[in-house]
Order: structure tokens, then sequence, then C-alpha cells
């Protein structure tokens, strides 16, 4: 723990940091900020050295074990009985979208040739709850860092665009206070940004936005364990093959991509992570209706403190120039996947409304 104390130390200022930027600043949320703060501290010259050196280890912890404990409390913030009474219909345009969203992004980041595991964190980033899920699939996966920053800070800006476009959208394609809702909780990435921009069209679209979102925050659960079967499977497929350390450049851009980085450690994933099991036995927890008020605002505020932790840890390790390099591509990923999410989420929430 002490290699890790400067790191952590350095993430927890970049959290009071974060909350003051979100202070001074309402419409930036406070995880945006974090990760904005975590690659500009990895960039500014009398920082780099601290980043990449000392604090590297604690930074590195923040954006994992952190993630981890964040994603299991976000569990409280969702009901059974709230999804489903969103109604099966609006339960099965959900579905649509998070699928369409999941395999045309994976789709098109093989196709544009993107490094690593950056298509499937992408892919899991725009379907299901931006940061949050890319950490959890990245836990399942045995992603590298840098893929993983990069593909936080990509869905990250997409999303925080989202808070200034959408709204300019709403009344052009004609859709009503619910219908804004739900069209943004179907197609924004992170419950924050979900929150931002419905707030726009009124308490009923903010409502049912929300509803939407925690909708597809229910199905961060089964994308992980599928990952994890995935990997398992390639895993004894390339040892059974005789493969080594090389096996995973064959499914680069992919949950196959983690097969090769499986071999070297010769670990497999679990079906169902512990920090996963802990998030659906949060939701059961929420269901029953045992924790109060106070306790679920409690678990809320050190959620986003968490996450806003191991957001500037994972801001930290974006290096520029690496994405620059790539950046025409990843680009062009971050913007069809945002044209499939909000052209499918349109058309499903008229088809169900």
């Amino acid at each position: 723990m002490r290699g890790d104390a400067p790191g952590l130390l350095l993430a927890v200022l970049g959290v009071a940091a974060a909350l003051a930027v979100h202070a001074a600043v309402p419409a930036v949320p406070k995880l945006t900020a974090a990760v904005v703060l975590g690659m500009a501290a990895a960039h500014l010259p009398g920082l780099r050295p601290v980043v990449r050196g000392v604090a590297r280890p604690g930074l590195s912890t923040a954006g994992k074990r952190l993630m981890r404990v964040g994603i299991v409390l976000l569990g409280l913030k969702l009901s059974l009985g709230d999804v489903l009474g969103l109604g099966w219909a609006t339960v099965a345009m959900v579905l649509a979208v998070v699928a369409a969203t999941f395999a045309g992004t994976l789709w098109l980041g093989r196709r544009l040739g993107l490094p690593g595991d950056q298509p499937l964190l992408v892919a899991t980033g725009y379907s299901i709850c931006g940061a949050s899920a890319i950490g959890a699939v990245s836990q399942a996966a045995g992603s590298e860092e840098e893929d993983v920053a990069a593909s936080v800070a990509l869905v990250t800006l997409c999303g925080t665009l989202a808070i200034a476009v959408l709204p300019l959208l709403q009344h052009p394609l004609g859709l009503g206070e619910v219908e804004f809702g739900r069209w943004v909780g179907a197609s924004v990435h992170d419950v924050g940004q979900v929150v931002a921009t419905a707030q726009t069209g009124g308490a009923g679209a903010l409502r049912e936005a929300v509803l939407v979102k925690l909708m597809r925050v229910v199905l961060l659960a089964p994308l992980v364990a599928g990952v994890a079967v995935v990997v398992r499977r390639n895993l004894r497929v390339a040892k059974a093959a005789g493969v080594g350390a090389g096996a995973g450049a064959a499914g680069s851009g992919s949950a196959e991509g983690a097969a090769g980085k499986s071999v070297k450690t010769a670990s497999r994933p679990p079906i169902l992570p512990l920090f996963v099991a802990g998030f659906l036995a949060m939701i059961v927890l929420r269901t029953t209706g045992v924790l109060p008020e106070r306790a679920l605002d409690l678990a809320g505020d050190a959620q986003e403190l968490l996450l806003a932790a191991a957001l500037f840890g994972l801001g930290s390790a974006v290096h520029l120039p690496t994405m620059v390099r790539t950046g025409g591509r990843i680009a062009l990923l971050g913007l069809g996947s945002w044209v499939v999410v909000a052209g499918v989420s349109y058309a499903g929430v008229l088809i169900t409304t």
C-alpha cells in the first residue's frame, strides 16, 4: 500500500479539483472533469514525471480497484420494480439499442484496425454506461491500461458533446417531454451526462431518461459475464493449440485479444467476477426497500467519489501522442457509434411511445 500512497493521494487531489470545477461550472459533470484533469496531469511538464513515475502504481490501483467498488455501489441506484415499470415494449427497445450499438461499434472498430481491446471497450462504453462499463469489461478481458484510457477518453468526450447537441435536436425531431427523456436515456453514455442532458427537457424528461438509462446499466452484468466466457473459451483453444504469448494478436480489437494476455499469466477470469456479483447483490438489496433514503444518498455520494478517483487514474494513463497516431480512426469509430446509438434509439422511441 505504501507504494500506492503517492498515486492515491494525487487521485484524491484530482477528485477535489473535479468537484471544484463542477461547483464553478455545474454543466460540467464531476466524472467528466475528473477524466480531463487526469489527462491534463499526465501532460503538464511539472506533474508529468510524477504521474509516470512514483504516482503510477497508485493511479493504476485507483483505475482498477476503486473502479470495482464504484461499480458495486452503482447497483444501489437500481430497483427491479422501477425498471420493469417501464413496460416490456421499452425494455425490448433498450435491448435492441444495446445489441445494435455493441455489435455495430465492435464491427466498425475491427474494420478500422484499432489496436488491442479498443473496439470492444468503446462498444461497451457506448452501449451500456460509459466509463463504468469500460472499467467492468476491461477487468474481465484483462485489457491493457492504455486501451482502457483511450476508450474512456473517447466515450467521455462524445458523451459530453451530447449534453450540448441533443437538446438542440429535441424540437426539430418532434420529441415531447417523455420521448426526449427516453431518447436521452437510451443514447447517452454516462448516468451523469444523461441527467445533465435530460434536465433541459423538464422533470418528466429527466425521470424517463434516468429509468431508461438504469435499464441499460442492468445489462452490464450479462455483458461482463459474456466477455469472461469468450476469454475462457479462447484460452482453452489457445492452450490446446500450444499457442504462447503471441496468441492475442489474431484477436486484436475484440475479447479474443485478451486470450493471449490470459495465456501468459495462465489465469482464467471468472464467468461472474466478484465485483459484478456485488453489483447484482446491491440491486437486490435496493429492491427490498430495507435501506433508508439517507443510506442510499450516502452510497450515491461515495460511488461518485470512487468513480471520479478511478477516472482520474485512467485519464492520467492517456498518452496523447499515441492517441494522435490513431486519432482519425478512433474519432471515426466514435462518430459512427454515436450515429448508431442515436439513430436506433430514436427509432425505438418512436415505435414504443
